[in-house]
């Protein structure tokens, strides 16, 4: 009777669409199994054909045939003038982009195609056209909106064939014919790169055995789903809720994580600590699953939101190895983990496959947070002791996740992160917390900011000045338990500024101030409590500053915030004005 009821209460609990479904979900390869991407005129329609500076530029659209519909394909190709048996670029935009050549790759001697996939969107001129029946290709909502675990019409999808990205898949692969049947290609040497939405789709463009190799900037999937219902993969306690029909399917078919185990092309993933394009240690976990025999690498760069400027220049490398075939010495995969040292102290220990080539090795460690993209990273100091690098990773409570990875440089310049490490100190030994909250917020310096030059102003006082009027400085610091403030705190900071500037200080997501910056020719100090911040859409004040985990200083227009240094940040409390 037992068993009975057990069996009888798993059916009623089990999802009715799984049940009645016919067939198991599709894999990546039998989803594209009947797709032919060379089927079909082109049907090419120059619209722009000019040389500039030895530079062939052509503008075009041509026809792609995606389930028994005709779409045009807007096309961008560039090629210097003469070029014979030149390798093939695919380059693929991001979300809402436009197609753009590398022209870095141009003048190096690819010929490069980018295509337009967002569709009707504002007053391009030139724009992929979709058909009635694949408008949802358009990724701007006011013309569509992207169809994924739902269509338009607000339903699960039944079929993975529903999906944007589906389409979007068809129409890379298409261009990619497109681009290997240009004269001056060889088609035998053909890679493809992709920028944040476009670094998704590579995932599935890798799986397509022309291609020699990728490099998906940011794009490495555990969106849907995952990153929507926040299933952090450090959660505690770790749940996931029921998956919906519509999302069983694009997990199974669509995402970029399902492609991982076919994937044929060396496949570089560039992306930042802090990127909101999932969470990136769930993203490192897919590199355990590729093929055996195909290449692989990843940087991740400490505190990079959507920017990769100290790691981009891996891509060149990456495609010279892997398209051109040239001899690049690509750095071994580097063994790394988290142990306890003698005092019970946490530490990082990394182990280089080749210690004497290594450059540098820059350790980075966090506290307790499980979200991926709202992380404090620190710096810690790396030590050699043979062929291993220790970096100590002190923490404040012993109970708490720690997670850790080293980002390193060697002798090509070339950088290669170790892997996501996480633990519980108190499961790995006898640990001790050794750390403390701090109501000094500068007191390690000034490398968790964003975009800034630290300096000395005047007196000796250190700070740092912002090296971006247009983007502003921030840091996500305060995500960092020692650094969070106090209940009722206030923050306190000093600024020297000679010409009087307005910024707006931004707390959290959200809530934001305008600051006068007055002019002096001494240091000035600000304390801001909580409530001088409102947000904006409801004009409700912040409550506490402990409930906010990032600020960021941007200028108000006609203002220059790089005119002005920031210093000596810290917590007060108590009714002193």
């Amino acid at each position: 009777m037992k068993l009975t009821v057990t069996l009888l209460t798993a059916l009623l609990l089990a999802p009715l669409w799984r049940m009645n479904a016919a067939e198991p979900l599709a894999s990546p390869p039998a989803l594209w199994k009947e797709y032919d991407p060379d089927h079909g005129d082109f049907k090419e329609e120059i619209v722009k054909q000019e040389t500039q500076n030895g530079i062939l530029h052509r503008d075009s659209y041509i026809s792609a045939y995606v389930l028994g519909e005709e779409i045009r394909v807007y096309c961008r190709y560039s090629v210097k003038v003469g070029a014979a048996k030149a390798p093939g670029l695919l380059v693929v935009h991001g979300w809402m982009g436009v197609a753009n050549p590398d022209r870095k790759f141009v003048d190096e001697g690819w010929a490069v195609m980018a295509h337009d996939y967002c569709g009707q969107t504002q007053d391009r001129p030139h724009f992929t056209k979709y058909p009635e029946k694949l408008r949802h290709g358009n990724m701007d909502a006011k013309v569509a909106g992207p169809a994924r675990s739902k269509t338009l019409d607000g339903e699960f999808i039944t079929d993975p064939t529903q999906t944007s990205d589906y389409v979007w898949y068809a129409i890379q692969r298409r261009v990619l014919s497109y681009l290997e049947q240009q004269k001056e290609v060889d088609r035998t040497r053909l890679g493809a790169m992709g920028y944040s939405y476009g670094g998704t789709l590579m995932w599935n463009l890798a799986t397509d055995p022309r291609v020699k190799a990728v490099v998906a900037y940011f794009g490495i999937g555990y969106n849907d789903y995952y990153r929507d219902k926040q299933v952090w993969l450090y959660n505690v306690p770790y749940v996931e809720p029921p998956k919906s029909p519509g999302e069983e399917i694009i997990l199974a078919s669509i995402a970029p994580e399902a492609h991982v185990p076919f994937i044929t092309a060396a496949t570089l993933f560039l992306n930042g600590s802090n990127d909101h394009h999932g969470g990136h240690e769930r993203g490192l976990e897919s590199f355990k699953k590729f093929p055996r025999g195909v290449p692989w690498s990843f940087a991740i760069q400490a505190r990079g939101h959507h920017d990769t400027e100290k790691i981009g220049h891996n891509t060149k490398f990456w495609l010279e190895k892997h398209v051109l075939g040239k001899e690049v010495a690509w750095p071994e995969h580097s063994r790394s983990e988290i142990r306890l040292d003698a005092d019970g102290v946490p530490e990082l220990v990394i182990t280089p496959g080749s210690p004497d080539k290594v450059r540098k090795v820059e350790m980075y460690y966090a506290l307790k947070n499980p979200v991926s993209f709202a992380r404090s990273w620190r710096d810690t100091p790396s030590v050699r002791q043979g062929s291993h690098w220790i970096g100590k990773m002190p923490v404040l409570n012993v109970d708490d996740y720690v997670f850790g990875y080293a980002n390193i440089t060697d002798d090509t310049t070339i950088v290669r992160s170790t892997d996501f490490n996480a633990a519980i100190p108190a499961k790995l030994g006898n640990a001790k917390a050794t750390d403390k909250p701090s109501d000094n917020i500068s007191s390690s310096g000034y490398s968790a900011w964003t975009n800034i030059a630290e300096l000395e102003g005047p007196e000796g006082i250190k700070g740092f000045r912002s090296t971006s009027n247009q983007r502003g400085s921030g840091t996500e610091q305060l995500h960092d338990p020692k650094w969070q403030a106090p209940i009722n705190a206030r923050l306190s900071f000093k600024f020297y500024c000679t010409e009087p500037q307005t910024v707006v200080l931004t707390g959290g997501d959200h809530h934001s101030v305008e600051l006068e910056i007055t002019a002096s020719d001494e240091w000035q100090e600000m304390v801001l409590a909580p409530e001088r911040l409102t947000n904006p859409a409801n004009q409700m004040p912040l409550k506490d500053w402990s409930s906010i985990g990032k600020l960021r200083f941007q200028p108000k227009p006609g203002s220059d915030l790089t005119k002005v240094i920031f210093a000596e940040f810290k917590w007060v409390t108590g009714t002193t004005k």
